[in-house]
């Protein structure tokens, strides 16, 4: 009827802004992504090269399975390239639907194992073939991967400044504005 339809929940987070610094916006095309440096130990912290296989800390891990800028087998490299645990999900989509499926949206599906450190390396095209395909989002699996490394919940602190007297700036949108 000539009327745009609503952006649905891709569209809108496609169009919304990098919200990085020039620099580091700068900085991360063209060492991380265009040359990858970080997978080739040249990415720089404070002047010192880093490498992946400094990392001995339990990894996270998605790819997805028609991604056109992270290819997910390259992705999958990383279980050669860190000396720690690595949960590996593909998941269903694209370099951006694949990752933004919230949980209650149908017609998604994933695929997980972890492998140990000490574990041998499977090849992507053998872990393809014997890890289940699951129905549904990769959300809830995150989820309880993070639950299982994270302390007891906590309250957060109190926002707004808080002065000597022990007194808080109510939260914005609020008086804080008139001081």
């Amino acid at each position: 009827m000539g009327e745009r339809a609503p952006p649905s929940d891709i569209m809108a987070w496609s169009a919304d802004a990098t919200r990085l610094p020039y620099r580091m916006h700068s900085d991360y095309l063209r060492k991380l992504f265009l040359n990858n440096d970080l997978a080739e130990g040249r990415y720089l912290v404070e002047g010192r090269p880093i490498s992946l296989s400094d990392i001995h800390t339990p990894t996270f891990v998605v790819g997805t399975v028609h991604d056109h800028v992270a290819p997910w087998k390259s992705t999958y490299k990383i279980h050669f390239q860190v000396d720690a645990d690595v949960t590996f999900l593909l998941t269903s989509g694209g370099h951006n639907a694949g990752i933004v499926a919230p949980p209650d949206e149908e017609g998604h599906t994933y695929r997980m194992r972890t492998k140990a450190a000490d574990d041998n390396y499977t090849g992507p095209d053998e872990w393809l073939k014997t890890v289940e395909l699951v129905e549904g989002s990769w959300w809830p699996e995150w989820t309880k991967w993070l639950v299982t490394r994270s302390g007891e919940p906590s309250e957060p602190p109190r926002m707004g400044i808080r002065f000597a007297d022990e007194r808080v700036l109510p939260d914005a949108p609020g008086d804080y504005v008139r001081l």
